[in-house]
């Protein structure tokens, strides 16, 4: 999930003169992010078949799409403490606050005054924060190692067999969406560029038919957690053995819909393209909504078992996250999204003089390659 600076964050600062951001992935970003919050929408009103199926088949792909290309603005990352900072700035700090946040609002909304506050249980869409920590702290392995992508498909297939490996920083789902970004860091411009063809979106629309109609057919059939991620086969009523089975199958789907989604992104600037580099703050801020409505009863209400009441849902919390990737938020919550804080890194490890710092980030990366969030 990008920030405004995220991007460019690796300096702390704007792009140099002549680098320019790729609309393609600020594109690609925003319209992951209205799935989120839509797919986190349709989750409230799951009893209309047509819903469920729709959202089956968001979230078969729409964490994936964000993830690879998180890997793949990720490919610079090492251990240097310029990297280091930016990790704790960009994704720790906002971790932290959001999650202390969220369990004050479930405390205090919810009216739930033995809600505790912990770091180790991810509060609701947190989680990614976490997983994103941990993959890239362990980048510079992934870029050593032979075969990456395959070794990673290994710790999916374990992690989906060892119920043992509990709820804590939702470990389970750290490693069951690694292949995504271990992929992503594989990945090249060009490989973006082919899925760009056009004979590619014309197969992909009956890809997304039959996706729809397999989403309709699994509905009394598999569990949504096979496509969550975030529990092993044992704890999904299966035997041990189907864990690595849906692990792999449900992987190809995912990158399948990923590679059909792609296809349609635009490339040219569009009007929504600018809020691409807000994704984080529209991320971070629409689970507010949602829990709120929960708390107060609102998806309970009738109209939401109407077709135009789901209709009108999607288009409320599509138009609510594209408000809150918009440059007014991001201005007023910087403090806590993306926080310089500059007074708690020693000087060599933010730079020692913004020169070099810009010398060495142009060096590090062109601008399809800066890290995104």
């Amino acid at each position: 999930m990008p920030s405004p600076r995220a991007e460019s964050k690796e300096s702390g600062r704007t792009a140099p003169p002549g680098k320019q951001r790729d609309a393609f992935f600020d594109n690609a970003k925003y319209l992951a992010i209205v799935l989120v919050a839509v797919g986190h929408a349709w989750g409230q009103i799951l009893d209309d078949g047509a819903v469920e199926t729709a959202y089956r088949v968001v979230y078969t792909f729409h964490m994936p799409a964000f993830i690879l290309i998180s890997g793949y603005f990720s490919r610079s990352f090492d251990l240097r403490p310029k990297h280091v900072k930016r990790l704790i700035t960009g994704v720790i700090v906002p971790y932290v606050v959001f999650e202390t946040a969220y369990s004050l609002f479930q405390r205090y909304g919810n009216d739930d005054p033995e809600y505790g506050i912990t770091l180790l249980d991810p509060t609701y869409h947190l989680w990614f924060l976490c997983a994103l920590v941990i993959w890239r702290l362990t980048t510079p392995m992934w870029k050593t190692v032979r075969h990456p992508v395959a070794v990673s498909l290994v710790l999916a297939a374990l992690g989906s067999v060892s119920p043992q490996i509990g709820d804590d920083l939702e470990l389970q789902r750290v490693l069951q969406f690694l292949p995504f970004f271990v992929l992503g860091l594989t990945l090249r411009p060009e490989h973006f560029q082919r899925v760009q063809r056009r004979s590619v979106r014309l197969m992909s629309l009956p890809v997304l038919a039959a996706a729809a109609a397999v989403a309709w057919w699994s509905m009394p059939r598999m569990k949504l957690g096979w496509l969550y991620h975030n529990r092993a086969a044992q704890e999904l009523g299966a035997p041990w053995w189907t864990g690595p089975v849906m692990v792999f199958a449900t992987i190809g789907c995912s990158l399948l819909l990923t590679a059909c989604f792609f296809a349609w992104v635009p490339r040219r600037h569009m009007w929504f393209t600018s809020l691409g580099a807000g994704t984080i703050y529209g991320y971070l801020l629409h689970a507010f909504l949602v829990k709120a409505g929960g708390y107060a009863g609102w998806f309970h209400d009738p109209v939401f078992e109407e077709p135009l009441g789901a209709i009108g849902l999607t288009v409320l919390a599509a138009a609510a996250v594209t408000v809150l990737c918009t440059k007014p938020v991001q201005r007023a919550l910087r403090c806590v999204v993306e926080p310089r804080m500059a007074w708690a890194f020693r000087q060599e490890a933010g730079g020692t003089a913004h020169a070099s710092e810009r010398r060495t980030d142009a060096e590090a990366r062109t601008p399809s390659e800066k890290v995104s969030v």
